[in-house]
């Protein structure tokens, strides 16, 4: 199964906010053995909004979406998730109850009496209105939960906060959850070399022989022009099932022979995924 990451809001993309969540889902992927597969950000627009949740929904993907569930004006994302998979909104009846001990425990906090019939507390539940058929995803920071819905492609959407705070231990439950099977299946090795003195016009036959006679196996080039220790060079490897990555990087060696290029150091890198 892929891992996707949808982070959604105008914050975002006019650099107002600073994204945090794709770094750290790599690293909580990454601790269980796992990898992200894509990401997407979006602004703050209904139609586009709904069009990445349909396409995702679609996937078959595990994607986690970051951003947007509030109840103001400029928070689309619950609507838009019904919308994809259309379905009506509904009120949880567990995230009711969530979010009035949440409005219990402020009101004790003020000191002052609870009021469920209070403007703000009347729309405060509109946070726990999510896509019918929704699963919540508990929230340790505010009681106020995410939501899981079930993909047409039998993946599904795992919808949280935007505020890291929250999002991160919420992305946390739902890896040891509900994808705990998947972690550290399969090893993921990666090899590479660095290359100096060539370009990768060069390179590309070598590279698309590679990876055409080794089913599975994935080339990759990173060239770097000031690197801080390699200066100019390419880091040039393949990455993929173990087995297969040894015989693959034993013919990209020996294919780089034939290139006018000098070979710096080798690195190895090997994970669970």
């Amino acid at each position: 199964m892929d891992f996707g990451l949808i982070i959604i809001g105008d914050e975002i993309l006019s650099g107002k906010r600073q994204d945090k969540h794709l770094a750290k889902a790599i690293e909580l992927l990454g601790e269980r053995g796992l990898q992200l597969a894509w990401a997407r950000y979006v602004g703050d627009d209904r139609s586009l909004i709904t069009a990445e949740l349909r396409a995702a929904f679609a996937s078959g993907a595990a994607v986690f979406s970051c951003g947007g569930i509030g109840a103001t004006p400029d928070d689309h994302t619950r609507q838009c998730a019904a919308a994809a998979l259309d379905v009506p909104l509904v009120l949880h009846d567990e995230a009711r109850e969530l979010i009035l001990q949440r409005m219990h425990d402020v009101a004790a906090e003020q000191g002052i009496a609870f009021d469920a019939d209070r403007e703000d507390n009347r729309h405060r539940l509109n946070m726990g209105v999510f896509p019918a058929g929704a699963r919540i995803i508990p929230n340790p920071y505010n009681k106020i939960p995410g939501f899981s819905c079930a993909g047409v492609a039998g993946g599904a959407v795992h919808f949280m906060p935007g505020f890291p705070v929250m999002a991160w231990p919420m992305m946390a439950w739902v890896l040891d959850g509900e994808y705990a099977a998947l972690q550290g299946q399969q090893r993921h090795a990666e090899r590479s070399v660095i290359v100096y003195g060539a370009m990768e016009a060069a390179l590309t036959p070598l590279m698309e022989d590679i990876e055409a006679r080794f089913i599975g196996v994935r080339v990759f080039s990173l060239p770097s022009v000031d690197h801080p220790v390699h200066g100019r060079h390419i880091e040039l490897g393949v990455k993929g099932e173990p087995v297969a990555v040894e015989a693959a990087y034993a013919d990209l060696r020996l294919g780089l022979n034939a290139v006018p290029a000098r070979l710096g150091p080798e690195l190895v890198r090997m994970t669970k995924s």
